[in-house]
């Protein structure tokens, strides 16, 4: 996948569900792709989806829906408790908005996935990815941990102990803040 060039985001090139959340983040006020329809344009195409998914004012508010209801799930994942009703449900709204048909081809096994309207279609495949994401270890999914940072990543790293969106950006503020507060102290 190639990040759209007019892609202002700091962080991208996360699983889908992970990319949505990532529509937001830090800056006063805080920083949103998806504010305008121009946003969505070129999030579909660093998400690769431009040929795939609508660029209409309903499927925007169904990508901000499926955005929210994604950044639910995940803070109570990150809470590390159980998944609340509330969240469950947001998510769950969104999902039934789609389902995925499996059928075998002459190629051999298919799928594809159906939904309501097309203006879901990204949507879904956002809900969907945090499913998988979930299945495969709620654990890895984190939050950046600057505290200024807002950015959600699936930490891939073997031991499991990644702490930044990016180590270039947020980890070495964090470096030097720590060196900035031992020197003064």
């Amino acid at each position: 996948m190639t990040t759209d060039p007019r892609d202002p985001r700091p962080l991208t090139g996360e699983p889908l569900a992970l990319d949505l959340l990532n529509t937001r983040w830090a800056g006063t006020p805080v920083n949103d792709l998806l504010a305008e329809p121009d946003g969505q344009r070129i999030w579909l195409s660093s998400a690769g989806l431009t040929d795939r998914c609508q660029d209409t004012d309903a499927a925007l508010a169904a990508l901000r829906e499926a955005r929210g209801a994604i950044s639910a799930v995940v803070q109570d994942v990150l809470a590390g408790g159980e998944l609340g009703a509330e969240a469950t449900e947001r998510l769950n709204a969104v999902l039934r908005h789609g389902r995925l048909h499996r059928e075998l081809g002459p190629q051999g096994p298919a799928a594809r996935v159906e939904v309501d309207g097309a203006e879901w279609l990204a949507a879904w495949l956002a809900a969907d990815d945090l499913l998988d994401l979930l299945g495969r270890g709620a654990h890895r999914i984190k939050r950046c941990a600057h505290e200024a940072c807002i950015l959600h990543f699936l930490d891939t790293s073997q031991n499991g102990r990644r702490r930044w969106c990016r180590m270039a950006v947020c980890g070495n503020r964090a470096k030097a803040a720590r060196h900035y507060g031992k020197g003064r102290g």
